[in-house]
Order: structure tokens, then sequence, then C-alpha cells
């Protein structure tokens, strides 16, 4: 084989390659079309911020999916047609925070604003430092069991398919470390957050003194494209400097 010969062959080579690697980017880029995540295709956030007239958005204002009690392994979802019961909840998980939120009385009546709260569960409202209170002690709420009298959760921002404004995910104390490990994995793999598709599942089981509660479990079972991961990025930043304009109040008593 002459030279010309070897350097046609590698060009061809070459170009299929090329042309193998246009395809499986194409591939890739189809998440947001074939998926639904419509809120990543054009720019939501100005639309969303034109509609509001630069009002602050509260937590309140949006579909809140919570703790299931007892023990169950099924969501209950706000839906156009009232509550649907759901095995997962998958999404792009485009933020998270961690808050807290204080009550004198252990139970609460629901909307019942808090006494203190704190966006991050590391500082309060009016600045104290949440590691030196006696609230946030293992026992502090009765004495008779290990439970804190603040009360942890973390908060979930998710954009699921077929909406432009995200839900939140409530996730209880309980597995809150479950969602640490999870942020670990994704560190692990250098893979954000809002990169990933993440599915969320419950599993039944029982504390000490035999009582049940669900766990929960995450998942990635897709990766954003970097453009996409790109465009979810930033909706999730726009999205998150509109709900920080509001109080944060709401987001730590859900």
């Amino acid at each position: 084989m002459n030279t010309e010969q070897l350097k046609s062959r590698l060009n061809s080579k070459v170009e299929s390659i090329t042309h193998e690697r246009k395809i499986e980017a194409m591939n890739e880029n189809t998440l947001i079309a074939d998926q639904g995540y419509i809120a990543l295709k054009d720019n939501t956030i100005d639309i969303i911020k034109q509609n509001l007239k630069n009002q602050p958005l509260s937590f309140q204002l949006f579909d809140t999916v919570k703790a299931p009690s007892g023990g169950s392994t099924v969501f209950t979802v706000p839906g156009i047609a009232g509550d649907e019961i759901e095995k997962s909840i998958s999404g792009i998980i485009l933020d998270y925070t961690m808050p807290r939120a204080y009550w004198e009385t252990p139970d609460p009546v629901e909307g019942t604003p808090p006494t203190c709260y704190s966006k991050d569960s590391l500082v309060s409202f009016d600045g104290k430092a949440c590691c030196h209170c006696p609230f946030n002690d293992f026992g502090s709420r009765n004495g008779e069991s290990n439970a804190k009298a603040c009360k942890e959760s973390v908060a979930l921002v998710m954009l699921r398919p077929g909406n432009i404004m995200p839900i939140i995910v409530r996730i209880p104390v309980s597995s809150k470390v479950i969602f640490q490990r999870y942020l670990t994995r994704l560190i692990g793999r250098m893979l954000p957050v809002s990169g990933v598709v993440t599915r969320i599942t419950l599993d039944k089981t029982t504390n000490k003194a035999g009582q049940p509660y669900s766990v929960y479990s995450f998942e990635a079972v897709d990766v954003l494209s970097p453009e996409e991961a790109a465009r979810a990025k930033a909706f999730g930043e726009g999205f998150m400097a509109v709900m920080d304009s509001g109080d944060s109040k709401d987001e730590a008593a859900g």
C-alpha cells in the first residue's frame, strides 16, 4: 500500500469517527425534547420575572411533596385533578436547601409560623449559630426520645418533565444523610446534582421503638449532555434568585 492510499484510508477513518461522534452528541442532546423538560428550552426565567412584575416567589405557592406517614412507600403528589399516588418521583434537582425550624409546641397547627428558623441549618434568621442552640441537642424535644426540638429537613427544588415550574420535595431528617451520600457519589463522578435526572423512591423500615417510617432512596437514572447541564444550571440559578427574594420562613416551615 502506497502513501497516498494509506492517507486516504486514515482520512476515511477519521471522517467515520467524527460522524459517529456527531450522531452520539445528537442522541445525548434529546433529553430536553424527548422527556419534556421544556423549561430548559427557552428563556423561561425572563418570562417568570415578567409575569411576576419582580415580586418574590413564596414557597407556599409551590406544590409540595411531603414525607408520607406510617412507613408508606408511595408519594402523594399534587396534580391538576387532585392528589396523585406515585411510586417514585423523577426529575432534575435544580437546587436544594437544608432548612430547620423550631416551634414552642411539639405539634403546631399546620401553617403556624415557627418561633425560630434557619434557611441553611447553620445560622438562624437572627444571626445566631444553630450549633450552639440548646434546641439543636438530641433529646431536647421532651427528654424521652432522641429527637431534636428544632426540626431539620431538606427541601429539593425539582423540575419534572412537562412542567415549567418546579415542585418542592421535602426530605425528612431521617433521610438527610442518605441524600448527602447521594451527593457525595455524584461528586465522585464529577457530576453536579443538576446535571442528572434523579429518581426518588421509598422503603419501609422501623425505628428502635418499633414505629414504621419511610426511608428515601436516590438514584441517577440519566445524565444530561453538557449543553443540557449548562441550561439546567442557568435555569436553577435564575429560579433560586427569584426564590431567594422571598421570605425564608415559609421555606423552613414547610
